[in-house]
């Protein structure tokens, strides 16, 4: 057996590999282009993949030899999970070990945003001197008492509001395609529609898995249905978005702002018209940027692999059916 890492992972992941003995084909530049990431994956029996490149049709047409794949994410939206299946090939994510490192930074974009924090900090960083007292100017708003609203009540949002029940005794509701009693009453949360989600909630924070289906979700039609006082939050795929509409009804003041840890594309173009305006906060993609998160990813990744290789079902297996069909 042989298995492809096209990126060096954190030390609790490698060693994992290395104390399996199995052979592991790395590139010294992690840096490859699609048709070298191919050629490295049609050497191997499976990937421990970190990255966006799509896991599709073509993909497992060019790689035959592939029987395995091993996400270092808890997103999978790039991976073609019904061909995968349809193939017997198992894939598995990351999840849980990145939920609390997640939310906090859904938490941070939420408190950055709601004190004007981005705005304030370039204000000192450009040298700007405030001669005077102005009463009126530059106001942020505080959360206290406020709705929460999340779109997606999983893990990772459930995190987000216990933080927020917690510290600022916030309303929550949540919308999901289903409904989820046992996380409700953890935080005393309410099921309601995707309209009343968009009407009611002073905050409203993204958490939900990504699928083709919802690319653009969040367009003009949904902000003008938002409050004027509302705070966009994103921490789960930039494509959720619809980042021209975004910022239109910011300017227009639709709504109040808007804190992104995503983008699309990504990384967010740097003449982005969002990044110019003061109640917006962008973070490049950071929600797992934690030694704690990225070593239980990396443990998480390598532990599929190995598990894979010693022929027992993948711990996190995202198509448990294939093992049933086997």
């Amino acid at each position: 057996m042989k298995i492809f890492i096209n990126k060096l992972i954190p030390e609790d992941g490698m060693k994992i590999l290395a104390d399996s003995g199995i052979g592991m084909l790395m590139p010294e530049n992690p840096e490859i282009s699609y048709d070298e990431w191919i050629g490295y994956c049609q050497q191997c029996d499976a990937i421990l993949n970190i990255g966006a490149y799509k896991i599709d049709k073509q993909f497992f047409d060019l790689c035959p030899s592939v029987k395995a794949v091993s996400l270092f994410s808890v997103g999978y939206d790039q991976v073609d999970l019904e061909e995968a299946t349809r193939r017997g090939i198992p894939v598995s994510n990351t999840p849980d070990v990145l939920s609390k490192a997640t939310s906090d930074i859904a938490f941070l974009l939420m408190l950055m945003v709601s004190r004007l924090a981005s705005f304030h900090t370039n204000q000192v960083r450009l040298g700007v001197r405030f001669k005077y007292f102005n009463p009126i100017a530059n106001l942020g708003q505080e959360l206290y008492g406020k709705t929460l609203g999340i779109f997606g009540l999983g893990r990772i949002g459930l995190e987000m509001a216990l933080k927020c029940k917690a510290a600022y005794q916030m309303n929550i509701i949540y919308h999901n395609r289903n409904q989820h009693p046992d996380l409700e009453k953890q935080v005393d949360a309410k099921y309601v529609s995707f309209e009343e989600l968009l009407q009611q909630s002073d905050v409203l924070s993204i958490h939900a898995n990504y699928a083709p289906e919802h690319h653009g979700k969040f367009d003009a039609s949904v902000f003008q249905q938002m409050k004027p006082n509302a705070i966009l939050v994103n921490t789960a795929r930039g494509g959720f978005i619809n980042e021209e509409d975004l910022y239109e009804a910011l300017q227009s003041e639709r709504i109040w702002g808007a804190g992104l840890d995503v983008s699309d594309p990504e990384p967010m173009l740097p003449d982005n018209p969002l990044l110019k305006l003061e109640r917006v906060c962008v973070l490049p993609h950071i929600g797992s940027a934690t030694v704690e998160a990225r070593g239980g990813m990396a443990r998480t990744a390598a532990e599929n692999i190995v598990a894979f290789v010693d022929g027992k079902p993948m711990p996190t297996c995202l198509n448990p059916e294939v093992y049933e069909k086997s």
